[in-house]
């Protein structure tokens, strides 16, 4: 590992794609890349931990994930409540708050009720913030959010018609978190589809052909050695960026 400590990434989002090909590859059924997957999420989010990033962000299911095939959905409902049960102890000891966000009240009853059982449980966890980004979409996050704005609006909670760009980032599902330095996307694709539009904004985005299970910790270091040879200058100039 050749990394400066002093320039990591504060948040760093992931989109996790290539299960299905990584078991396709092997013969496997996809729930078999999914279970695989779910152990690099274990893998990624401690070496995160032990390098002190403090926000990790994972796409786990996104809104248009749930036209899969009713099995499929069944095996990663499965997976997602296996994987909070048998990993709550771990976020436990390592002080990682759990967080999710997204239409989550569209989840299962069982799986819901295990994913607020685990928030509830690490709430105090102070040491790192693991994000599980759950029936998730973006555009559906921005209208959720213009729908309560126009519903308080509505309500005389606030009567200015001006709404600034940090007012509207409150009613976010990510209100209060940093938006994310640095965003991965594994498996070969080059698009963000449909993953915090508005949070990326500025984030530095690295693509990777390597599928999610075999994500390990070198990738890792490689898609934040990246990150830190790039000049983050946020519509500046370099001149600017450099004083």
């Amino acid at each position: 590992m050749n990394l400066d400590l002093k320039k990591l990434p504060q948040h760093i989002a992931i989109i996790m794609d290539g299960n299905g090909r990584w078991a396709r590859e092997r013969g496997l059924h996809r729930v078999e890349g999914h279970r695989q997957g779910s152990e690099t999420v274990d893998e990624i989010v401690t070496a995160c931990r032990e390098l002190g990033i403090r926000y990790v962000t994972l796409y786990a299911f996104s809104m248009e994930n749930w036209a899969r095939p009713k099995d499929e959905i069944a095996a990663l409902m499965a997976l997602l409540k296996e994987f909070l049960i048998i990993k709550r102890e771990k976020m436990l000891k390592n002080q990682i708050r759990l967080v999710s966000i997204g239409d989550v009240e569209r989840l299962p009853e069982p799986v819901l009720t295990t994913l607020r059982e685990t928030e509830a449980k690490t709430q105090d966890c102070d040491r790192m913030v693991l994000v599980l980004a759950l029936s998730y979409g973006g555009r559906d996050e921005l209208t959720r959010a213009v729908n309560t704005l126009l519903k308080e609006k509505e309500d005389g909670k606030f009567r200015d018609n001006f709404i600034s760009v940090d007012l509207f980032s409150r009613y976010l599902d990510t209100s209060g978190m940093p938006d994310p330095d640095l965003l991965i996307r594994t498996s070969g694709e080059s698009r963000v589809s449909n993953f915090l539009p508005w949070q990326l904004a500025y984030s530095e985005l690295y693509f990777t052909d390597t599928l999610w299970p075999d994500f390990h910790r070198e990738e890792l270091y490689k898609a934040i050695t990246e990150y830190q040879r790039r000049e983050r200058r946020f519509g500046l100039t370099s001149e600017q960026v450099r004083g």
